[in-house]
């Protein structure tokens, strides 16, 4: 955390806020006054919710490590995932109304509890208010590293912003086809989309760092969760990875898949993923080059 200015970040978060005025925060482009209480896709207006915020220690082992993860999850969502595990939060809003001041000091209370980060899970959406929260936080003592736990349907150009705040980028890469993702999340033009993020991040940060005591402290991570039926495209984004980013990128391969929210008795996502499907995504992990990472059991 050393060197973050905080006034600068309080002031780019102030810009980002500004935007939801006609929120273009995101690739949905909504456009709506979320001032005026209007909501866009997330169903967000300019209120933030909060679902939880704890020491987290089931994310990957240089994450969560032996003391925990801060992790903070944020109500809403840009995306409309048929098969979200977390739908009560994404999409149906469960949560409490927080406010920038309340979450700088949830931040430094996760600190003082020993956490190794600070980790805010689906943030795009209120980017504005988390980083206004970072400079608050840092003025009063905030040192941890900040993660971006997110979907990765994100503005390369918000991303941008983001640079010397965020430390590690702990993305999602879901799909490699743009007709899947429409059907799947309704998300436009995810495949251009995601890429794009994904370069920026790597651009900020390269690939993952782990310190001595296996803690991550900077860096990009992929989560690349396989669904049924070959729709999340694993050879096309491994591909993706090992040539146009770099080889040594940290991949989280995940086989937790299970039909969740609207995924129940749809023809293709509802069912779990089979064993021959997740060897056939392993195999395409090693084939593109790619060594580094964690690669989830079968349940």
């Amino acid at each position: 955390m050393t060197g973050k200015d905080p006034k600068a970040i309080i002031k780019i978060g102030e810009a980002l806020l500004a935007q939801m005025s006609s929120c273009n925060l995101c690739p949905q482009d909504c456009r709506v006054d979320r001032f005026d209480g209007k909501t866009g896709k997330c169903g967000i207006t300019d209120q933030m919710y909060i679902a939880s915020c704890n020491l987290h220690y089931g994310e990957e082992p240089p994450i969560s490590a032996r003391r925990g993860s801060g992790t903070i999850f944020l109500s809403g969502c840009s995306l409309s995932c048929k098969y979200c595990q977390n739908y009560p939060i994404s999409q149906q809003l469960v949560g409490s109304a927080c406010s920038v001041d309340e979450l700088a000091e949830k931040m430094l209370s996760l600190q003082k509890r020993g956490a190794h980060n600070i980790n805010f899970v689906t943030p795009d959406h209120v980017v504005g208010h988390i980083v206004k929260a970072i400079g608050l936080a840092i003025e009063d003592g905030l040192e941890i590293p900040i993660v971006f736990n997110s979907s990765g349907y994100q503005k390369a150009k918000t991303v941008r912003l983001l640079k010397g705040i965020v430390d590690i980028y702990l993305v999602d890469m879901r799909y490699s086809d743009n007709e899947i993702a429409r059907n799947c999340s309704q998300a436009k033009r995810y495949k251009e989309v995601n890429q794009a993020a994904v370069r920026e991040m790597f651009r900020q940060v390269g690939n993952l760092q782990i310190d001595t005591d296996g803690v991550g402290v900077k860096g990009v991570l992929i989560r690349h969760l396989v669904l049924p039926e070959g729709l999340s495209g694993s050879g096309e984004i491994f591909r993706f990875l090992g040539q146009e980013i770099s080889a040594d990128i940290y991949v989280s391969l995940m086989s937790q898949y299970f039909p969740a929210h609207d995924a129940v008795g749809h023809e293709q996502l509802g069912r779990r993923i089979s064993p021959s499907e997740f060897d056939k995504a392993v195999e395409m992990f090693y084939t593109a080059g790619l060594k580094n990472g964690y690669i989830q059991e079968m349940r």
